[in-house]
């Protein structure tokens, strides 16, 4: 009976139990919603509140702040045409045809041109694309408040494809803010401003879909595109690429498009870059950049081996120039650079566009495999003038001709833009070139379908022809205008 009273006694406070922990809780007043900051790693504890940028608006104070420093540019030029007719005009029955008097053997004809640029101090300098004021006879700015400018050329570079104008404003003119390129990220947003198709203050956003595109356009200029799939279409050129602090990082320059418009994928010269060229083209109207008097290509797969290598990181040699920096240096061809002043080479552009910044007479350090040892070499860093000098008695002896750059006269003549191919001003009569057809004042324009864009240029691509083996140049004859291959004998 007892144990029978226990169990009796245990089932109720169980159920006593049960029943108090089913009871509703009182429900508390709602309350305010809060927003949780999201933290990436235990570490963000310690550190202050992050501030989160409000997507909301972030594109448009990028705009409002920077639409007043982006200008539109049109541009008009003059180029003399060979009248495609005049080969016939003695023809009797061309003229008979056609009840024509005889035509003229040129005429001129004027293009429009748009493009954009930022304004990057409050004097009226303007950073724009090389490829949008070349050969412009006339220049006219149009800012975001309509107010209308006629600019100036400042200087040119069509390595970068960079150039400054300026206008001359009576006010304090707005301008834009860079930033520093290096530290863009891939996937990172993106804003570009613009005048697309002469739609005048186009704002487009993006990401940056990639870092260190080389080889888009020539692969003898210095390029280092970030690319980028905000919408850029012809009238973008010149433009800033911009991130959402409202800092350039880019220039827009160059699409790739199979319609000629928009198809997702743009480049943007790098800001760190721009910069650089813009400085030293308001300092002086010109760049000029280091030479190490050597002959580059990326470390080829196929010879990882030969040359006790694992990767294909760092710039191969394949060419020393005689009496050069790199030659009085002691560096050989075969010699792989992986290091400059300890900093690693990737490839051998970015190689190149390092010499390029570096400045003239500066000793730096490089660190050089050779035969699988790694050998410590200082070398001075030359100027474009002594690479003209060394790189012309190779030019001599090998194909018997010295060349100077295109004329402005020669640039509107036959419609050319600036920084284009080289002139001829020297003949040996025996030699390669004049045995093939050449004469003074011929242009030339590629040689083996690499293209020509001065005679630092020229000289380079003469010095690596190898002696006995036909070179194949585009040339322009200065006496007709017309263009064709010719095929000459390297000695």
């Amino acid at each position: 009976m007892k144990k029978y009273s226990r169990f009796l006694l245990a089932v109720l406070l169980l159920l006593s139990v049960t029943i108090w922990a089913c009871q509703p809780e009182e429900t508390p007043p709602p309350a305010k919603p809060v927003v949780k900051q999201k933290l990436a790693s235990p570490a963000q504890f310690e550190k202050a509140p992050v501030v989160e940028k409000d997507f909301r608006t972030i594109i448009i104070n990028v705009a409002k702040e920077n639409i007043p420093s982006v200008v539109h540019i049109q541009v008009t030029q003059q180029q003399e045409v060979v009248n495609p007719f005049s080969p016939f005009e003695n023809n009797p029955f061309f003229r008979r045809f056609f009840d024509s008097p005889q035509t003229p053997r040129k005429f001129k004809r004027e293009l429009k041109g748009i493009g954009t640029g930022m304004i990057i101090d409050e004097g009226g300098h303007i950073l724009t694309n090389n490829h949008v004021v070349a050969g412009a006879t006339q220049i006219e700015v149009i800012l975001s408040n309509e107010s209308r400018y006629q600019a100036t050329v400042i200087g040119t570079d069509p390595k970068t494809d960079l150039a400054i104008i300026k206008v001359a404003a009576t006010e304090k003119l707005p301008h834009v803010t860079f930033g520093d390129s290096d530290k863009v990220e891939v996937g990172e947003w993106v804003v570009a401003i613009g005048h697309p198709r002469g739609l005048d203050q186009t704002v487009t956003q993006g990401i940056i879909s990639a870092k260190h595109r080389r080889g888009i356009t020539d692969p003898t200029s210095y390029e280092d595109f970030l690319q980028t799939d905000a919408a850029i279409n012809p009238g973008n050129s010149g433009g800033p690429l911009l991130n959402l602090d409202g800092q350039v990082i880019g220039v827009n320059s160059v699409i790739i498009s199979q319609s000629g418009g928009y198809e997702g994928i743009g480049f943007a010269i790098p800001s760190n870059m721009a910069l650089y060229i813009a400085k030293a083209l308001m300092d002086s109207g010109k760049v000029e950049r280091g030479w190490l008097g050597v002959s580059l290509q990326d470390v080829p797969f196929d010879k990882l081996k030969a040359l006790k290598l694992e990767t294909t990181k760092g710039a191969y040699v394949v060419e020393v120039v005689k009496g050069g920096p790199a030659s009085r240096a002691g560096v050989k061809a075969d010699d792989v650079i992986l290091t400059m002043d300890g900093k690693d080479i990737e490839d051998s552009s970015t190689f190149r566009n390092l010499i390029a910044a570096t400045s003239i007479g500066k000793e730096v350090t490089f660190g050089i495999l050779r035969d699988g040892v790694m050998l410590s070499l200082t070398v001075k860093i030359g100027a474009p003038e002594d690479a003209v000098k060394a790189m012309t008695v190779s030019m001599k002896e090998r194909l018997g001709v010295d060349v100077r750059p295109i004329s402005e006269n020669e640039i509107q003549k036959y419609g050319m833009d600036q920084g284009q191919g080289i002139a001829i001003k020297w003949l040996e009569p025996s030699g390669p070139m004049a045995k093939a057809g050449f004469e003074i004042d011929d242009l030339v324009m590629r040689v083996n379908n690499q293209p020509i864009d001065g005679v630092e240029n020229f000289a380079s691509l003469a010095s690596a022809l190898e002696p006995g083996k036909e070179a194949v140049m585009l040339v322009i004859d200065h006496r007709t205008g017309r263009s064709g291959y010719i095929k000459v004998e390297v000695r």
